[in-house]
C-alpha cells in the first residue's frame, strides 16, 4: 500500500444514486474504475457492466425502502446524484426530500456508519443558501417525508432553485451530527456541464457563463469532470473535508466576486445573495 491509496476505492461498496445518466454514471463509473463494488439506483436503466442495478423512484417514499431493503448490506460511499428540473412534478421529493429519506434510513438501519461518506450534487442556483438559512431550518427540522412535502407546497420553493439551496443548507447543517457518528458528508456545485438534464434545459443551462469561457479558453464541462472532484471528496484522501460546497464551475463565480471577469460580477453577486453589491 502507498499513501496515494487514500484516493482508490478498494474494498468498498458504493451506492450511487441517480448513477443511470450524466454526472452520476460518470461517478459509478470512475469509483468502479477505483476499485469499488457498484450498486446504482435510479428510475432510468443502468447500463454500466458490472453493477448492481436497482430501479427506484425518489418521489415515492416505499420506493425507496424497497430499494434499500433490496440493496441489503453495507454502504461505505453514498453519492447522491440525482435531481430534475423545473416543471417536474415532486421535484422537491425528487431534488431532496427522497435523498434524506434515503440517508437517514442507512443510517437507522447502521447500512452507512462510521468510516463513511456521502457526497451530493447542488448547483449554482443553490449558492445563496445562508440568506435563507433561517427559513431553511425549519424545514430541517421536520424528520418525516409527508410533514417535508407539506412544508415546501406551503412555503411555495417546490422548485429548482429552492431545493439547491436546501440541499446546500442541509449538507452545512449536518457536517457536525453526522461526524460524530464518523460520517463525512460534502457537495459539489457544478458549471455548466453537459448532462441529458443539461442539453434538455440547453439555452438556459448550458449559456451560462458562455462568455467567461469563452474568453478564457474554456470548455462546457463533461459529466467525468465534475465526477472527478466528487468522488474524491467520499474517498479518504478527503479525510479533513466535510460540510462543504465545492465550486466546480473552472473559476466564474470567484471571477464575478474578484470583478478579475466583470461580466459575471452582478450573476456572482445575484447567486450568493449579496444584495448589498448589486
Amino acid at each position: 500500500m502507498t499513501t496515494f491509496d487514500a484516493f482508490r476505492y478498494d474494498g468498498k461498496r458504493v451506492l450511487v444514486v441517480g448513477g443511470a445518466t450524466g454526472m452520476g454514471a460518470a461517478a459509478a463509473e470512475l469509483v468502479q474504475a477505483a476499485g469499488a463494488e457498484v450498486v446504482v439506483m435510479d428510475y432510468a436503466e443502468v447500463t454500466l457492466p458490472g453493477a448492481k442495478a436497482i430501479k427506484m423512484s425518489l418521489a415515492e417514499k416505499s420506493s425507496i425502502d424497497a430499494a434499500i431493503d433490496e440493496c441489503g448490506g453495507t454502504i461505505d460511499a453514498l453519492f447522491s446524484c440525482a435531481g430534475v428540473a423545473d416543471g417536474t412534478p415532486g421535484i422537491e421529493r425528487i431534488n431532496f426530500l427522497g435523498h434524506r429519506h434515503l440517508i437517514d434510513t442507512l443510517i437507522e438501519r447502521k447500512m452507512l456508519g462510521r468510516g463513511g461518506s456521502i457526497g451530493f450534487i447542488s448547483s449554482a442556483a443553490g449558492l445563496g443558501w445562508e440568506g435563507g438559512l433561517e427559513e431553511i431550518k425549519t424545514l430541517l427540522e421536520i424528520p418525516d417525508f409527508e410533514g417535508g412535502v407539506t412544508w415546501f407546497e406551503e412555503h411555495g420553493w417546490a422548485d429548482y432553485l429552492h431545493t439547491k439551496q436546501v440541499i446546500c443548507a442541509y449538507v452545512a447543517s449536518q457536517a457536525f451530527p453526522l461526524l460524530k457518528q464518523g460520517i463525512r458528508i460534502n457537495a459539489i456545485c457544478p458549471g455548466p456541464t453537459e448532462t441529458p438534464l443539461a442539453i434538455a434545459n440547453k439555452e438556459m443551462w448550458l449559456g451560462f457563463g458562455a462568455d467567461y469561457r469563452e474568453e478564457a479558453g474554456a470548455e462546457v464541462s463533461s459529466p467525468l469532470d465534475q465526477a472527478y472532484p466528487l468522488v474524491f471528496l467520499c474517498s479518504d484522501a478527503a479525510v479533513a473535508i466535510t460540510g462543504i460546497t465545492m465550486i466546480t464551475d473552472v473559476g466564474y463565480i470567484s471571477s464575478g466576486i474578484t470583478a478579475s471577469f466583470p461580466p459575471a460580477e452582478g450573476v456572482a453577486n445575484f447567486l450568493l445573495a449579496r444584495w448589498d453589491k448589486l
